[in-house]
């Protein structure tokens, strides 16, 4: 059975899941928070392809510390994570810390967000949106 390994959104610990239960809404093992929902993920390359192939559709923002447009919107995409968090994973990836991701992806500018279904990418698109524009691209493209 193969596991991920997810960081908690809310405490920060990091957790192990079976990669055939992510569907039933795990939750940490330490604050017993929903793992999946709610709150962005972190996404690494030891579960960026689990998470995609888990069946659930999954939204990806590739972003960096340093980059002002991400930080504007950060809050974006965790306030349409909160309000939607059940129809989707919403993951985070820092290209600074996942070069090997961002490399894999493609990324040539941030913020870049994904969305896959069924395990393959179904829409991509670059740079930050209001939060009215994101909600609109985001409904049609799940």
């Amino acid at each position: 059975m193969s596991t991920l390994t997810v960081r908690c959104p809310h405490c920060h610990k990091l957790n192990r899941i079976p990669a055939d239960r992510i569907e039933e809404q795990p939750v940490c093992g330490n604050c017993k928070e929903t793992l999946l929902a709610g709150k962005p993920v972190e996404g690494t390359e030891e579960n960026l392809s689990a998470l995609i192939a888990s069946g659930k559709p999954v939204v990806i923002d590739f972003w960096a510390p340093w980059c002002g447009p991400c930080q504007s919107f950060a809050p974006v995409f965790e306030a349409t994570a909160n309000a939607k968090g059940q129809d989707a994973i919403f993951v985070k990836v820092n290209t600074e810390d996942q070069q090997a991701l961002a490399g894999q992806y493609r990324i040539r500018s941030i913020p870049t967000i994904m969305v896959f279904k069924d395990g393959k990418m179904a829409q991509q698109i670059n740079g930050a949106l209001p939060q009215s524009q994101f909600n609109e691209w985001l409904s049609q493209s799940l």
